[in-house]
């Protein structure tokens, strides 16, 4: 049986042969600076001209409408023309995007962001060090584990906190509960009786949680090969915070059941209500328990700058490990977050040596490959982001930024309060609302119904958009507010399209339904 057959460029189509120099031509080198120069520059033209024309935060496009124009381009015939395909791009991309930049944005954790950071976003990609050695990224490497240090210092972590830069919140709560786990599972040998194997070890562990805490922490328990009732959620209070009574019940269950708490997780800003848990009575639970905490501050972050509200994470301190989400509430491009942790050796059990990349013999040489500390292997230089913002404009106008959304969201809660048309979940932490159009004399049902109408009407129309989810199993609305820009005036401009809106729906129901025969 013969191998050999056609050439590999006879396999390929016409469309796409082309001459290696016409490549050649589009690779970033000192001899295309002038290239790159001019296609950057015509690329962030057409970007700063759609921002300054949004007129709302989107268009309203639905899936099905957008599809079929990205469907239908030929991916094996270039264009061959930067303009080109920024025309392309204007059709199917910036057009639609939707832009947080906009003040009638309220609906997901999803913030503007500041200039210094796009700089530094520009800077990174061009460059394009990969954090994984020190041989790939040299001075990035430094930048990033000083960035850590910062943190971990403005955390009061203590002398032997460490860490590491990760993709987002959901990675860093993953990674923090791979190392609760592992610890638990070293611990192991001091219960009384014979040490279980690990996979019964496994089967037995728990993390516990609030019923407000983010769903991470239960795709992690999956993803981290423990039992499906691995996660076991408490109860909140009325302002959504965990109830460190029912913490310490459902840890004392566990002990008598024979079960492993191997974490609790509590959390600093809810996605859906900006609670923060009672962090310090937490902590009190969880050293007399001996239990591994992690606090996910992947939103409440940004108080670790605020000028005015960083008691609210007083207690933040004592966590084994801290999740943190720059790009919530320090006004980062996504990506740019962070796993924090106390002790730097518990870092080890993400460490895996490879001769050709990491190998053991490095840490004797005591070179810092950061690879040793991060569950991912190529890795983006996205600290430089922050490193920037910090360096341009200082950890206190950041902070201010947060405060301000803040306030705005108090203001917002109070608009809401007063309207009677409205019904208020609670007063948050942070800079979320989470309310619901309430009409009287109306049944449930026609009340979740018009607020999933409103929500799905006001994104068609492309005017504002805001979220949804459920609260005790009724459907209500969110206002999210990350951006600075937005003004009182805003959010009540939005508040009564949802009225309009909402009304809209019961009105024609109600009439609809008068209308109908009996029978």
């Amino acid at each position: 049986m013969s191998l050999s057959g056609p050439p590999a460029a006879a396999l390929a189509p016409a469309a796409v042969r082309a001459p290696a120099a016409s490549g050649r031509a589009h690779l970033f080198h000192a001899g295309s600076v002038e290239h790159y120069r001019r296609v950057l520059a015509d690329g962030i033209d057409r970007v700063a001209g759609r921002v300054a024309a949004a007129a709302t935060p989107f268009t309203g496009v639905t899936p099905e409408q957008l599809a079929p124009r990205i469907d239908g381009i030929d991916l094996d015939r270039p264009l061959g023309d930067t303009g080109a395909a920024l025309d392309e791009l204007q059709d199917v991309y910036l057009r639609d995007a939707v832009y947080f930049h906009h003040p009638r944005y309220l609906a997901h954790l999803n913030c503007p962001v500041v200039i210094p950071a796009l700089l530094g976003e520009a800077v990174l990609s061009a460059v394009n060090s990969s954090m994984d050695t020190w041989d790939q990224s040299a001075g990035g490497t430094l930048i990033e584990r000083r960035l850590i240090d910062w943190t971990a210092q403005r955390i009061g972590l203590g002398p032997a906190a460490d860490g590491v830069f990760t993709s987002g919140g959901t990675q860093s709560n993953l990674q923090a509960m791979l190392l609760a786990r592992e610890e638990a599972c070293a611990r192991a040998g001091g219960f009384p009786g014979p040490r279980p194997s690990r996979p019964e070890l496994l089967s037995r562990l728990r993390v516990v949680t609030s019923v407000a805490g983010h769903f991470s922490v239960q795709k992690a328990a999956k993803l981290l090969g423990l039992g499906a009732d691995a996660v076991i959620t408490v109860a909140t209070d009325a302002d959504r915070r965990m109830r460190t009574d029912e913490l310490a019940r459902a840890i004392e269950r566990c002990r008598r059941d024979g079960l492993v708490v191997m974490a609790v997780v509590a959390t600093a800003g809810t996605t859906d209500f900006g609670s923060i848990d009672p962090l310090p009575a937490i902590a009190d639970v969880c050293a007399a328990a001996g239990v591994w905490l992690h606090v996910d501050a992947a939103y409440g972050c940004g108080l670790l700058v605020s000028p005015t509200r960083r008691h609210l994470l007083d207690g933040v301190e004592r966590a084994d490990s801290v999740t943190v989400d720059y790009h919530k509430s320090f006004f980062q491009p996504v990506s740019s977050s962070a796993l924090l942790v106390r002790e730097a050796r518990v870092l080890r059990h993400a460490t895996w040596h490879a001769d050709y990349l990491n190998p053991a013999r490095a840490v004797a040489q005591r070179i810092p490959n950061q690879v040793d500390k991060s569950i991912q292997t190529t890795r983006r230089f996205d600290a430089l982001k922050l490193w920037l913002t910090l360096r341009i404009m200082g950890p206190e106008s950041i902070g201010a930024l947060f405060d301000e959304v803040v306030d705005r969201a108090d203001a917002a809660w109070r608009l809401l309060t007063e309207d009677p048309r409205f019904e208020v979940v609670t007063r948050s932490q942070l800079s979320t609302v989470v309310f619901r159009y309430l009409p009287t004399g109306v049944g449930r049902r026609l009340v979740d119904d018009a607020n999933l109408y409103a929500r799905e009407a006001l994104a068609a129309s492309g005017a504002a958009l805001v979220a949804g989810t459920t609260v005790d199993g009724a459907h209500y609305l969110k206002f999210t507010l990350l951006n600075p820009e937005t003004t009182v005036d805003d959010v009540a401009h939005v508040r009564d399209l949802v009225a309009e809106h909402a009304g809209w729906y019961v009105r024609t129901r109600t009439a609809g339904e008068l209308s109908c025969p009996v029978g």
